[in-house]
């Protein structure tokens, strides 16, 4: 099963998850499946992340738009696809260079650190 989760850093409404939604449904995400947050990153209280990673099950793909959406620090991005790949969870990432895919073998801990430098030096 697809699940698509989605998160914007204003919950004053100045954001909307319209346009992460829409990538989220062209992947195949049905809409009951896209669990979604309006809060900062760093906050700890992310409900729709619990609720998503709760409903989550072996062979199922969560698919985000952007690395930054899913962790909110990179201690926290490796450790929740650790736990992804422990529970046999693929993690499908849209906005990369190439869409990334990973599924049954983390590709290393470096790769990741790489796409967090190369997607925070491409907004700057």
């Amino acid at each position: 099963m697809l699940i698509g989760y989605a998160r914007v850093s204003k919950a004053d409404g100045s954001q909307t998850t319209d346009l992460q939604r829409d990538a989220l449904l062209a992947e195949g995400v049905k809409e009951e499946s896209i669990y979604q947050d309006h809060a900062s990153g760093k906050r700890d209280d992310r409900p729709g992340l619990q609720n998503c990673l709760k409903a989550l099950r072996e062979g199922d793909i969560l698919i985000v738009w952007k690395l930054d959406r899913l962790g909110r620090n990179l201690h926290h991005l490796v450790n929740t696809v650790h736990e992804l790949t422990a529970r046999k969870i693929g993690l499908k990432v849209l906005q990369v260079m190439v869409p990334l895919l990973i599924q049954q073998q983390l590709l290393g801990n470096w790769y990741l650190v790489f796409l967090q430098h190369f997607q925070s030096l491409n907004e700057k």
